[in-house]
């Protein structure tokens, strides 16, 4: 797995009808520090937003931020949208508001972590460190 933070791109997603983005922009600047390169898409992203943005600036990684509520619809979303694209390797994983009775279902389905409220950034740093690997040439 990617031991050098500095080649791993990510995008951080505000997916939905979602209007508190301060978490989102908390882990952005967390991995950004940490030496990852992130793109933020900002609020009010619909699926196909975020995974248009995820191939235009050719991302390893998409982080999706949730509170609404909307994680069972616009997750699988997502993942379904970028095996459409043949690029089911781009690693997903999400954080936010997700009962513990979703949770194993959107990991089923493909969702590699989901961090909920309490997850600290340094746990976010090391999952994608451990876990992100650079996809590009």
């Amino acid at each position: 797995m990617s031991g050098d933070s500095t080649q791993v791109r990510l995008l951080v997603g505000k997916v939905g009808l979602d209007g508190h983005d301060r978490g989102a922009k908390i882990i952005a600047r967390a991995l950004r520090d940490a030496g990852f390169e992130v793109i933020y898409t900002g609020l009010h992203q619909t699926p196909e937003m975020v995974v248009a943005t995820a191939f235009q600036e050719d991302v390893d990684g998409i982080g999706l931020s949730i509170l609404s509520g909307a994680h069972n619809t616009i997750f699988p979303k997502i993942l379904a949208l970028l095996k459409e694209r043949n690029s089911g390797d781009i690693a997903v994983f999400g954080g936010g508001i997700v009962p513990d009775e979703d949770r194993t279902a959107l990991l089923q389905a493909g969702i590699k972590a989901i961090f909920t409220p309490g997850a600290s950034t340094q746990e976010v740093i090391e999952w994608v460190k451990t876990n992100v690997t650079r996809r590009r040439r």
